[in-house]
């Protein structure tokens, strides 16, 4: 069985390391399984290696790409260590710019701050913020943390502006009322990130 390991979205190239993900979010197309279309050929049968991820890569024109993005049917961090090798091979060999996507609870998973080995490998990195409030924040994820991944979320976001040039932080447009998008925009301008309101299928 072929496996779906980078795949184009409009101008990006995107990388699939894994199907694990610390949350269960409400509104993941994981869960919900809306507008998947092709989709399902992302869910990998076995996690690949670095060097298979490396070898991919031969097989797309990069010219063609803005951005290498680490987002996939799964949370990128769950491969920290496949990440940061693969970042780095494309940073040597391509010369792009790299993204991750993520949930911004890495810190939780490892137990200890990750930003500061995302220095010089990553460009820009986007959480989702979801909510402006922890229990909220709990209902939608339904993350295997509990209550405090929101505040480990929001430190993660604002250690991320000491090592990475770009922190976004972003929420679903449908899941928020006009005040609580102004709340996150608000715990944004003071961690210093920017704020996103993304489409609900992007």
């Amino acid at each position: 069985m072929s496996m779906t390991i980078l795949y184009e979205v409009h101008d990006n190239l995107y990388v699939n390391l894994t199907n694990q993900c610390s949350c269960a979010c409400t509104f993941c197309l994981r869960q919900t399984r809306d507008h998947m279309e092709n989709s399902g050929v992302l869910w990998l049968d076995r996690e690949p290696t670095a060097e298979e991820v490396k070898q991919e890569f031969a097989k797309f024109d990069m010219n063609k790409y803005k951005e290498v993005v680490f987002c996939g049917f799964g949370e990128p961090t769950m491969r920290l260590g496949v990440l940061l090798e693969v970042a780095e091979f494309v940073k040597k060999t391509y010369d792009k710019p790299t993204r991750i996507n993520t949930n911004g609870l890495a810190d939780l998973v490892y137990g200890e701050p990750v930003a500061p080995r995302l220095k010089g490998l990553i460009d820009t990195v986007s959480i989702s913020l979801n909510t402006p409030n922890k229990e909220r924040y709990y209902e939608l994820t339904r993350n295997r943390f509990g209550l405090e991944a929101f505040d480990a979320m929001l430190a993660f976001a604002s250690d991320c502006t000491k090592y990475v040039p770009h922190v976004v932080m972003t929420t679903v447009s449908t899941t928020l009322t006009k005040e609580e998008e102004d709340e996150c925009a608000a715990i944004c301008k003071q961690l210093g990130v920017t704020y996103r309101i993304r489409p609900w299928e992007d």
